[in-house]
């Protein structure tokens, strides 16, 4: 799985190569539950991804459907871990783009292009915050990343506040929370087109020239 640099990660640490003929070792504890969220975030990059079930899962990583459930209670449980990542991911750098930008029209713009940076470098990420792969799943997944949303524009709306009261605006908190709405429902937008696109339409694309336009 790809992503931001000063983002955590889904990853392994790579074995040393050897002469000897490679044997087949038992996982660390923890170790085949990343394997198996790697695999199923691989599996969501693929364009036009159909649903993935357990027994593709299996097959993908060479084991049997019951060793995916020795870690995962269910599928939903799967999403559940790649919803995490996304979750801990995004609001880990909002915090430090809070620590580090005192501007708060600049903190905005930050925090926006963060996101859908985030979603390009990410594609089966994606896939998950806009629900395309929560489609037929467990109903909570998709109220998870509702949820994720609110939260985000809930931070939206504390920078923006910020800035229509530095603005002198009559009424910043309500600037605000429209202001907020727009820009969530903007980064939605672009990653749902994203998604769509076969990740050929990057959210990325007239990025600084659109949250001008928004922010204006």
């Amino acid at each position: 799985m790809s992503d931001l640099a000063s983002e955590p990660e889904l990853s392994l640490p790579v074995p040393a190569t050897s002469a000897e003929p490679a044997v087949r070792k038992r996982p660390k504890p923890g170790e085949r539950r990343v394997q198996i969220l790697q695999a199923l975030a691989s599996m969501l990059e693929q364009p036009g991804a159909e649903r993935i079930t357990t027994s593709a899962l299996a097959a993908r990583l060479e084991v049997s459907e019951a060793a995916l459930y020795r870690h995962f209670a269910s599928k939903a449980q799967m999403f559940e871990g790649l919803i995490d990542f996304v979750e801990q991911s995004v609001f880990t750098l909002i915090n430090q783009i809070a620590e580090r930008e005192p501007d708060p029209a600049g903190r905005t713009r930050k925090l926006a292009a963060m996101v859908l940076q985030f979603g390009e470098k990410n594609p089966g990420m994606a896939r998950v915050m806009v629900g395309d792969a929560l489609v037929f799943e467990n109903e909570r997944l998709q109220a998870r990343m509702n949820q994720f949303f609110d939260k985000l524009e809930s931070s939206l709306k504390q920078s923006l506040r910020d800035a229509a009261a530095a603005a002198g605006a009559a009424t910043p908190t309500a600037d605000a929370q429209i202001r907020a709405s727009v820009v969530v429902s903007f980064m939605v937008g672009r990653l749902q087109r994203f998604v769509r696109s076969g990740f050929k339409r990057l959210p990325s694309e007239h990025l600084e020239a659109s949250l001008t336009m928004i922010l204006s």
